[in-house]
């Protein structure tokens, strides 16, 4: 296995796969595009890309038209889980976890989709077209997001389903982190994106299935606490932690204080990294004594 690893003294935080985003109103969906601050085409521009598909928006006829074939699918498929239900079958519904029915930027979400939006030399530009689902084989690659204190990186490696512990990576882009100037979620439809806004005002659009988990690092990011800094109480807690989580001397928890004045504790355990789901961690949140806090005692700032 060939795992990315951060430099001395440079810390670990997420780790996830990430692709561009897909449009999803009726307009775009299935689609994306790559824009100058124009709204130019620009993807024949980037250097090194491939050659992909060319989208075009969806008229209104075109989109009267899919709504009203999706209405008469829906209703053929409430009628059959009617008959299922009252024949006696069990039938299970599933939820949404999240997202919203409401675009929050029309022009980049419901009459256009850019995924890149980037002037020239902006470093929006300079991203890696393995991102593109259009453009890279998702059956047996992936390409995940590494974020850590000190620079956001993009790795591909290979995806096999039935050896998901099996990964090599091949870095192929990153920026240090001060050239992030802010990142958001954007929660239409699915609730899986999110848009990194550069220095330079270049932007991208991705998404990520565990999008909370990559970038709660990056989004209002919680102040990093050095273990020499915590109480001695708090440090038996973190290593009484790490002891019963089997975390490995090549490991170290990530502790942050939240702006309530508890500590979240996180580890990457390295046996939980897989091309799948990328690094998972385990986690407590303690308070000022090194006491567990329990979950009914959470703030919002916990979450």
């Amino acid at each position: 296995m060939n795992i990315w690893q951060p430099d001395p003294g440079e810390t670990l935080l997420s780790r996830a796969p990430v692709t561009f985003a897909t449009g999803a109103a009726a307009r775009v969906k299935g689609m994306r595009w790559f824009r100058d601050t124009h709204r130019g085409d620009i993807q024949h521009e980037l250097t090194g890309w491939p050659e992909g598909p060319s989208f075009t928006p969806r008229s209104a006829g075109d989109v009267a038209a899919r709504k009203s074939v999706k209405g008469a699918a829906m209703a053929v498929s409430a009628g059959v889980m009617a008959f299922l239900s009252s024949a006696g079958g069990n039938v299970a519904t599933p939820s949404r976890s999240g997202g919203s029915d409401t675009p929050e930027d029309a022009s980049n979400e419901v009459e256009d989709f850019p995924v890149v939006w980037a002037g020239p030399g902006g470093i929006a530009r300079t991203l890696p077209w393995q991102l593109d689902p259009s453009r890279f084989d998702q059956k047996h690659h992936r390409t995940h997001a590494v974020v850590t204190d000190r620079r956001l990186v993009i790795v591909q490696l290979p995806f096999d389903k039935k050896n998901l512990q099996a990964i090599d990576d091949e870095v192929l882009w990153e920026c240090p982190r001060s050239d992030i100037n802010r990142v958001e979620l954007k929660d239409f439809k699915d609730g899986d994106d999110f848009t990194v806004t550069f220095a330079d005002g270049s932007w991208c659009r991705l998404t990520c299935n565990w999008r909370r988990k990559l970038t709660r690092y990056l989004v209002d990011a919680p102040e990093l606490v050095l273990l020499d800094s915590l109480g001695p109480q708090q440090r038996a807690a973190v290593s009484e932690f790490a002891t019963k989580s089997g975390m490995p001397s090549s490991a170290s928890p990530i502790v942050s204080r939240n702006t309530c004045g508890h500590y979240g504790v996180d580890i990457l355990l390295p046996s939980r990294f897989t091309s799948a789901f990328g690094a998972s961690e385990v986690s407590f949140l303690m308070d000022s004594d090194g006491r567990e806090v329990g979950v009914d005692e959470y703030h919002p700032e916990d979450l």
